[in-house]
């Protein structure tokens, strides 16, 4: 096998990186994974995640983790209402590709890796080639050496620049992330309206969705067309107050349920929506085996749910090229996967470009997509 005595490191300790590290090791790999996080119970921010059945389910399938996410992933139905509250559309819980926190997912992926896999509170700052090994480099000059290097360590990753000169560019969208802990308590109105389901709403350009149930918190996105600098120059996400203020503003024409929603939150933050480019040529004269995957590859916008799904078909990919035998060196099997990689996630980059730019449209409606797509399956709900 091409890893046969070699060490592998793996940077990141998200749902990609832990998967990747799940199938090596069920290879007979010796893969540690380096996160950046303090330790395992550090709390990872964001909504949560739908594994779809021919990507991400095939990847926990064959980690022999999907019974696993079944058990712990929620079905979740999903509601359209309009400006003032009134529900326009609703469709039943999606059995066959349930919600999952992002922090039970990582739960999950842990509890399988063997003993000692991710070390914690490593921070990379850089690489180096040594005596035929990568020496990895780490904040308060902790270091460590490794055969393969890969980059699972998200959208900003610094590993990629030894792979391509590509940079993330901002797509000129922008989520403002809420937060509500005891929603039931906190907003009822706003959280009855949900009826355990993820809502959605949009209005002369302003677009909102909300899950009532993430871990026993509310989390939503405000997703609004501004330019970075206007963001910079307009919101301090250290004032609470403030944000509850701006989107009162701007969502003042909304019903009270809403503004109820806005006063309850507890805890904001902004994500500018990036992408990475995949039109410019990867590096080639690479002087170690070194790759990168999920965000860290190819980096999209969130609006065909396609992120998290891509990154662990990369898992899937990258691993069997490593372990199946068919490649007679680690570069050959890792250019096999970088080049089916650009292609399905130049398809997956495609379709979230289109769905930003309908996204954008002031026009755009919630219940349109909605019923289009019922229209299109033949759906009866």
């Amino acid at each position: 096998m091409l890893l046969t005595d070699k060490e592998v490191a793996i940077l990141g300790a998200g749902p990609v990186g832990l998967t990747l590290a799940k199938l090596l090791q069920q290879a007979g790999v010796t893969v540690t994974v380096y996160e950046r996080d303090e330790d395992a119970q550090a709390r990872i921010w964001g909504g949560t995640l739908d594994l779809h059945e021919t990507t991400g389910q095939e990847a926990l399938a064959r980690a022999g983790l999907l019974e696993q996410y079944f058990a712990r992933a929620l079905p979740m139905g999903r509601i359209v209402a309009d400006e003032q509250g009134n529900v326009l559309f609703s469709r039943g819980p999606a059995t066959d590709s349930p919600e999952i926190n992002r922090n039970e997912l990582r739960t999950l992926l842990l509890h399988s890796l063997a003993d000692g896999t991710v070390v914690w509170d490593r921070k990379f700052t850089g690489l180096n080639v040594h005596d035929g090994k990568w020496q990895l480099q780490f904040e308060n000059s902790q270091r460590a050496t490794a055969d393969l290097v890969i980059g699972a360590n998200g959208g900003m990753s610094a590993v990629r620049t030894y792979i391509t000169d590509a940079t993330v560019e901002y797509t000129g969208t922008v989520f403002i992330q809420g937060e509500v802990a005891d929603p039931q308590r906190a907003c009822p109105a706003f959280y009855e309206l949900c009826q355990g389901n993820i809502l959605m709403a949009s209005h002369k350009g302003n677009l909102f969705g909300a899950n009532p149930k993430n871990n026993g918190t509310l989390t939503y996105n405000v997703i609004l067309s501004e330019s970075d600098e206007w963001l910079n120059e307009h919101l301090n996400f250290q004032d609470t107050a403030g944000i509850v203020q701006f989107l009162s503003d701007r969502f003042s024409d909304w019903h009270a349920v809403y503004k109820q929603l806005f006063q309850a939150t507890n805890l904001f933050r902004a994500l500018p929506i990036r992408k990475l480019p995949l039109t410019k040529p990867w590096k080639q004269d690479r002087p170690l085996p070194i790759t990168v995957v999920g965000d860290a590859a190819h980096l999209m916008q969130p609006f065909a749910g396609q992120g998290v799904n891509t990154g662990l078909v990369d898992a899937l990919t990258l691993s069997d090229n490593l372990t199946n035998g068919k490649f007679t060196t680690l570069q050959a099997a890792i250019s096999d996967y970088e080049q089916k990689m650009l292609v399905y996630a130049t398809a997956a980059q495609r379709a979230s470009n289109q769905n930003e730019l309908a996204l954008r449209h002031p026009d755009f409606s919630f219940q349109n997509l909605f019923h289009g797509a019922v229209e299109k399956t033949g759906s009866d709900h």
